[in-house]
């Protein structure tokens, strides 16, 4: 079994933990909020979905998901969650699936009224209308839970990133939307014994440790801003680290740095 059925089938097992009350879902609650799904979608120019943890497929898309990104929207309503997954760049895929997992195992252990604070952002690509890998922002987040406090319906917004020079790999973070306060997943974490830093990106995140800014680490090493910003960007995603500040803490702690 390869490593993505084998987290496919985790998510699906953990997900199936839930015990819904079918009685007690009342879905009059989710079409009073499809005008404003709707508005939202227009408003924001975001590609709007809602996925239903009790139905395990998504029930809602706004229309513009055609403009924006070139998805079928026939075959959206035809295949449902596969097609939204088979536009995913495969390598970013396993990540997205194993945040989702990380993800879920969090709001499990959190008390029902605070899961409704939390969203995570991912970075990541998939496939636009010309077949092409573009980078997007989706923000997922609570949308309803049941009246047991199960995860029920979550909300989807996508955006085009602005960031579209460095393609590779996907950036992840919990964010506490009351307070700002962000989180790591674990699971979106390498296992340490695989991260290794080369002899130049351990001396870049030396100096970033210090505080140095990249025109004083390209003048201090003789090399570009550019090369400079581009190992940057690497030891992020070696790390799993969403901004300088982590990658140096992460370092720290695992001796690399």
């Amino acid at each position: 079994m390869s490593e993505l059925e084998q987290i496919g089938q985790e998510y699906f097992q953990v997900i199936s933990q839930q015990v819904f009350d079918v009685a007690q879902l009342d879905y009059t609650v989710f079409d009073k909020q499809i005008p404003f799904l709707d508005q939202m979608a227009a408003i924001k120019n975001s590609g709007i979905s809602v996925f239903d943890f009790y139905k395990k497929e998504h029930i809602y898309h706004s229309n513009n998901m055609h403009n924006l990104f070139g998805y079928d929207l026939d075959k959206i309503e035809e295949i449902g969650t596969e097609y939204y997954d088979s536009r995913i760049h495969p390598e970013d895929f396993l990540s997205l699936l194993k945040n989702g997992l990380a993800l879920i195992k969090y709001y499990f252990q959190l008390p029902s009224s605070e899961r409704k604070n939390f969203k995570l952002q991912n970075e990541y690509r998939i496939l636009n209308a010309e077949d092409k890998y573009i980078k997007v922002i989706e923000q997922q987040q609570v949308l309803e839970l049941d009246t047991q406090g199960n995860l029920w319906l979550a909300l989807s917004v996508l955006d085009i990133s602005p960031n579209q020079e460095i393609i590779n790999g996907i950036t992840s973070q919990l964010v506490n939307v009351k307070t700002g306060e962000t989180k790591q997943l674990e699971l979106a974490k390498k296992p340490t014994d695989t991260i290794e830093l080369s002899k130049r990106e351990k001396q870049i995140l030396g100096y970033v440790k210090e505080g140095l800014l990249s025109k004083e680490i390209s003048n201090n090493l003789s090399i570009s801003v550019h090369t400079v910003n581009t190992h940057r960007q690497n030891i992020l995603k070696k790390l799993g680290a969403n901004n300088s500040f982590e990658a140096v803490e992460y370092a720290t702690k695992l001796r690399l740095a």
